[in-house]
């Protein structure tokens, strides 16, 4: 196991999960024990935390486009930078970020699941 098309398409499923506000997809693609690094406050959530706030509709999604990516493949691992420009809503306050990302994937449960995710805003000076 381990081709980069494989990782890319875990990537697709986390992304496409994000945009639908699917819930069950994102449980299938998120480790159990992941976390993500927020990229607006840097603070630490966890995946059951992120899996409710999609879920809900309280954390939504109303454009993700992805710029760019490189998977890097290792042993029992895959690294996937990229950048992303994002719009959305949480609760009731809209934001937009452009952003560098961070996803570390492993092989669990037959397929390639992330664990682990930072975003970087991208200062409009540095775009």
């Amino acid at each position: 196991m381990g081709s980069q098309e494989e990782v890319k398409a875990a990537e697709d499923r986390f992304f496409q999960a994000l945009l639908r506000g699917d819930r069950v997809s994102l449980i299938g693609v998120l480790a159990p024990d992941f976390l993500l690094i927020d990229v607006m406050t840097g603070s630490e959530v966890p995946g059951s935390v992120l899996i409710d706030l999609i879920g809900s509709g309280q954390l939504r999604f109303e454009t993700v486009d992805r710029i760019d990516a490189r998977v890097r493949l290792y042993r029992g691992a895959a690294v996937v930078t990229g950048q992303t420009r994002m719009q959305g809503r949480y609760g009731e306050q809209q934001f937009a970020v452009h952003s560098r990302y961070t996803h570390v994937y492993v092989p669990l449960d037959g397929g390639w699941r992330l664990v682990s995710a930072q975003g970087t805003q991208i200062s409009a000076s540095a775009a």
